[in-house]
This record gives structure tokens, sequence and C-alpha cells, in this order.
């Protein structure tokens, strides 16, 4: 892998910016990767201005800033997309146009960071062919856990 893009989907939370440094600096300083940052989720693609150039630079210093760096959208989802057309709101897929996107970067990867909607989307891009990575982020208790073996360590 050569070059890669981040963002970040659905609702803001704490760690998000934690993630985007840690997916930046070890994808540069470890596999020389170009990185790339998608501001406010899978709209970032085909927003104008939507896609940063992320270098170490750029991830110097936000681990105590809240949120993410990125930007957000919690209803950003390229298969339902609402739109204003001849003043009545629509919903349109716009998934072909990410899809395009991606493949006009030459990325090698797309990290997904978020929770049950965001990755159901990045699921469904993955099956157009878009190579995924997806990192869960939820505060609620839905993913699934196998439980482990309790341990007892003696003094």
């Amino acid at each position: 892998m050569k070059r890669i893009a981040v963002l970040t989907g659905g609702g803001d939370a704490p760690g998000l910016n934690a993630v985007i440094r840690a997916v930046t600096k070890t994808a540069i300083n470890l596999y020389g990767c170009e990185v790339f940052g998608i501001v406010d989720s899978y709209d970032g693609f085909i927003a104008p201005g939507g896609v940063l150039p992320l270098d170490l630079a750029a991830v110097r210093g936000i681990l105590p800033r809240g949120g993410t760096i990125l930007g957000t959208a919690n209803r950003g989802n390229p298969f339902a997309r609402k739109v204003m057309q001849a003043g009545e709101e629509v919903i349109i897929d716009v998934s072909n146009d990410i899809v395009k996107a991606i493949e006009s970067m030459h990325l090698d990867a797309v990290i997904v960071i978020g929770g049950d909607g965001t990755l159901r989307i990045a699921m469904e891009l993955f099956d157009k062919g878009v190579p995924v990575i997806g990192v869960p982020k939820t505060i609620d208790t839905t993913l699934a856990a196998r439980k482990l073996p309790s341990v007892s360590i003696q003094p």
C-alpha cells in the first residue's frame, strides 16, 4: 500500500483525532505511504476541497483536541443523499461518484472510522470494489464480543 485515505463518520466522539494521528504516523513512518484526510465523511470525496494531504505536521498536536480534525457527517449516506431538485427534496445515489473519486485518487485503502451506519456504508462501498478498512467507533454496546476465560493471578 502506498496511498491511503482516512475519514470519520457519524457523531463526533473523543478519540477520533488519536486514530487519525495513529493511522497517519504509522502509514508514513513504517510503510512510507501517502495519506489523505477526507473532510466531512464520504462527502469529502465529491466536495470541492474535500481531500486534504495528511503529513506528520498536520497531525502534530491533535491529541488534546476534541472531536476530529477532518469533520464528520451524521447523515452523509452516498447511497441515499438528499438534494434539492426543482424546489423539491429528492433522494439520489451518488455512490458511483464516490467510487470514481476513490479510483481516480489511486487509493490502496480507505480507512473508515465510524459506527454502525458509517461502517454499513463502508461495506456497501466494499461490495462495489472499494478497498476498505473499518475502525469501529461507538458508545453503544452493539459490538459483538467473545467472552474470554477468567484468569486468576496468585500473589
